[in-house]
């Protein structure tokens, strides 16, 4: 992990979709010079969805309001996925395979996140 995260190094929740959006923000300036306009301005609104939605899932009030921001992010990340398969596939674009590694593992603990909210609670 970098040291570009305004987070506490073990908040992984935080930390891992914050340097993605940092890193998918770098991979759209990139395909902006490229003049891949629509596929920079997909893969922007998606990929830094995620740590936005996972930001405002902090502060809410109701167990089923975070599973649902949670939940969103989850989707976002998918949505995000196939664009950067899309990227991957095409020879017209540059290869994310460094992106969608992070992805991966951003979308495993989202998957075990919204899992464990959802388990009731021990008596």
């Amino acid at each position: 992990m970098s040291d570009v995260s305004p987070y506490k190094k073990e908040n992984q929740v935080l930390n891992l979709p914050f340097e993605f959006a940092l890193k998918i923000t770098e991979c759209t300036e990139e395909l902006e010079t490229r003049k891949r306009f629509n596929m920079a301005n997909q893969l922007f609104k998606s990929g830094t969805s995620i740590h936005a939605n996972i930001r405002e899932a902090q502060n809410e009030e109701r167990k089923e309001d975070f599973i649902h921001k949670m939940k969103i992010a989850a989707k976002e990340a998918q949505e995000t996925e196939g664009w950067l398969m899309l990227c991957k596939y095409s020879k017209l674009y540059p290869a994310p395979d460094q992106l969608l590694e992070k992805l991966t593992s951003i979308l495993k603990l989202l998957n075990k996140i919204i899992s464990t909210a959802k388990q009731p609670p021990a008596n």
